[in-house]
């Protein structure tokens, strides 16, 4: 009887918010915020919070989460309290095949953690792995342990490269970006981007310019992104502009910040486009440019330009894909949203924490989307959705989400 009263309330008032939130965001987006008068909506099953994680247990024990996934459709402000000390940053997502992927757990100054999915199956993996990363095309994998990149033809497959780390030996990875080839890789890190080959490790961002004597490659919000074809290099980070470079590493043009901060780059699948975005505390905006500008780019910061199209407008970017015909960005306040590229905003759906990987299956039809809530989420792109609670206006079908926490012993599908 009292997981009945429990079960009533969690699907009662979430269907309320739900619905309210979704008016309001509608409303805001067709009139204008100003325009809002209403009051925010206020999800209030906290209190439920502690006893739907142990009911969620419980069916993850009997083997039954479908029916509990139907009797208490998942949420995120309720359980955030449950979160704290417990969430952690899930990134570096990689598609390995099919519904295989590889993630990360922890950020690049965290000890991290690499699994692998497989459907719903999730096995950890060496915990000497620092970092994973996936080419463009070709699947060639980059494997980074203590003082060594491995680059492997498929996951598990035969090793074709190897890099013995020197000056960067020492640096924690933001990010691994393999080429398609598997001879060089890029190597973001907050102390500098750095292009590896079995001849060098050479910093191609940020530059001394200026040749001063106590300069440090000392970079916050450090990004980078590498063409499907490995054309183009882009890198940026809080203090330095986006740069186009070439495949070696030489500047050939400059995108300026639209917004405060360079934070994010993306190229479009087919590499006919290149987003760039900069942010304001938790805002931001993000630009286009085509690629026949991209050798001589020269976008004025702060600067209304032809040269570019607007994308969006709102969102501080973490993470994004590209499909065939669009990309899907994910914010810092935990929405993820298709755009194309003139800047049309297709959907948008809300996951609940700052999104920090993403990766897509082959055929555009599966999703993976990981955050700082230390939650995993599974989607199904252009279906209709599963949950009568779901925040957004996207045609998304989530078929679980694990949450990976880190007090928790195992992790738990929901």
């Amino acid at each position: 009887m009292q997981n009945t009263k429990i079960q009533e309330e969690w699907f009662s008032k979430g269907e309320q918010y739900a619905r309210e939130i979704n008016e309001m965001v509608d409303f805001g987006e067709k009139n204008g915020w100003e325009n809002w008068k209403g009051k925010e909506p206020e999800d209030t099953r906290s209190n439920l919070a502690e006893a739907v994680f142990n009911l969620l247990k419980t069916a993850n024990q009997n083997g039954d989460t479908e029916t509990f996934r139907a009797e208490f459709p998942p949420a995120h402000t309720p359980i955030i309290p449950l979160m704290e000390n417990r969430s952690q940053s899930i990134e570096q997502l990689h598609l390995i095949s099919d519904e295989k992927i590889v993630f990360m757990t922890g950020t690049s100054y965290e000890k991290r953690q690499a699994y692998l999915l497989d459907h719903d199956q999730v096995t950890p993996l060496d915990e000497n792995i620092q970092a994973i990363g996936k080419s463009k095309q070709d699947h060639v994998f980059a494997v980074a342990t203590a003082g060594k990149i491995s680059m492997y033809k498929g996951w598990d497959g035969e090793l074709i490269n190897e890099f013995l780390l020197d000056k960067t030996i020492e640096l924690g990875i933001t990010e691994l970006i393999p080429f398609n080839d598997g001879s060089k890789v890029i190597l973001v890190t907050s102390f500098g981007i750095y292009l590896i080959s079995t001849s060098e490790e050479k910093l191609i961002h940020p530059i001394n310019e200026d040749n001063e004597e106590d300069w440090t490659p000392d970079i916050d919000m450090e990004n980078a992104a590498l063409s499907n074809d490995n054309s183009y290099i882009v890198v940026g980070d809080q203090s330095y502009d986006h740069r186009i470079l070439d495949p070696e590493g030489n500047t050939l043009g400059a995108v300026g910040a639209q917004s405060s901060y360079p934070h994010f780059c993306l190229f479009a699948k087919d590499d006919s486009q290149m987003i760039t975005n900069s942010c304001h505390f938790y805002n931001g905006m993000t630009i286009g440019i085509n690629a026949d500008q991209y050798v001589g780019a020269d976008i004025e910061a702060y600067t209304e330009s032809d040269d570019y199209t607007i994308i969006d407008e709102e969102m501080r970017v973490y993470a994004g894909t590209a499909t065939e015909d669009y990309y899907i960005l994910g914010d810092a306040y935990g929405y993820i949203k298709a755009f194309d590229k003139k800047g049309n905003r297709l959907w948008r759906h809300f996951l609940g924490s700052t999104i920090s990987g993403m990766t897509l299956s082959d055929d555009g039809k599966t999703l993976w989307v990981g955050a700082h809530s230390g939650i995993l989420h599974q989607l199904k792109l252009d279906q209709d959705r599963r949950d009568p609670q779901s925040i957004g206006n996207a045609n998304l079908y989530e078929e679980f989400r694990l949450l990976i926490w880190k007090e928790e012993p195992q992790i738990w599908k929901w």
